[in-house]
């Protein structure tokens, strides 16, 4: 009989990407007063994974669990995903404080532990800072195989083993890895489904555990990273139209760039 999948997906909530964030120079941070946030986009494709695993019936899905980190307000993204499908979530309060990957990872070690999830699918960075590292720092604590970057997710018929592919330069690769694992999502791995409002309302009702950061005072949280600056990027000059190839060249050199 194929292996039960106990899933855990965690989610972020961040600043929405169709907003340009602002940078509050006074507190050397972007701002987050009065912004629109929403679930980072990843985390939603991983979500939508999750589901298509249980749809598929192919084999038997036990749980779906989501769990984030964060001020309260990240109730709203879990509830995203649970009218998306997931059955029960954690939300861990963390006020304020943005964790770093490496403490994020201790927290979800521990979650994965206490529900004894054998799957965690997961966006393979968030948009806010683009760190690319909490999945693979997961992976290293739990000792578990990592399939990163992931375009698509396979399992054989004992549901024992899963096939990624992953999207490289020369083309495809598929990676083979037992269970227990993690796998983080490139975009290309499928397109998230809207919420209905009913599925919504629903979603409220499905159990949702409130935790804090001292209910992991065991751990070691603090951040190994000081940020002395933020600001803007740069503003790039307008690119000018050239008549000839000897024309491209003269300007090329006149920037000093051959």
């Amino acid at each position: 009989m194929p292996k039960a999948l106990r899933i855990l997906l965690p989610i972020k909530r961040v600043i929405d990407p169709q907003i340009r964030p602002r940078i509050n120079l006074a507190k050397t941070a972007i701002e987050k007063t009065g912004v629109q946030f929403s679930l980072n986009p990843f985390d939603d494709i991983a979500v939508e994974e999750a589901v298509r695993i249980r749809e598929a019936k192919k084999f038997p899905v036990e749980n779906i669990h989501a769990v984030s980190i964060g001020p309260l307000k990240v109730q709203d993204s879990l509830i995203t995903a649970l009218a998306k499908g997931a059955d029960s979530s954690t939300l861990i309060d963390s006020g304020d404080l943005d964790l770093e990957p490496l403490a994020v990872a201790k927290i979800l070690k521990k979650v994965v532990e206490k529900h004894k999830c054998n799957l965690v699918i997961m966006g393979k960075q968030a948009t806010d800072d683009d760190s690319n590292n909490t999945g693979q720092m997961l992976a290293g604590l739990l000792n578990w195989p990592q399939a990163t970057n992931a375009a698509k997710v396979e399992f054989d018929e004992a549901n024992t083993r899963a096939f990624v592919t992953r999207e490289v330069d020369g083309g495809e690769e598929i990676i083979s890895a037992a269970l227990p694992l993690v796998i983080t999502t490139d975009l290309r791995l499928n397109t998230p489904r809207y919420v209905t409002l009913p599925n919504k309302m629903k979603a409220k009702k499905k159990p949702m555990e409130k935790l804090k950061l001292l209910d992991f005072k065991d751990l070691s949280l603090e951040p190994r990273l000081n940020v002395t600056r933020v600001e803007d990027a740069p503003e790039k000059s307008p690119g000018i139209k050239v008549d000839s190839v000897d024309e491209l060249i003269s300007k090329l050199k006149e920037a000093k760039v051959i």
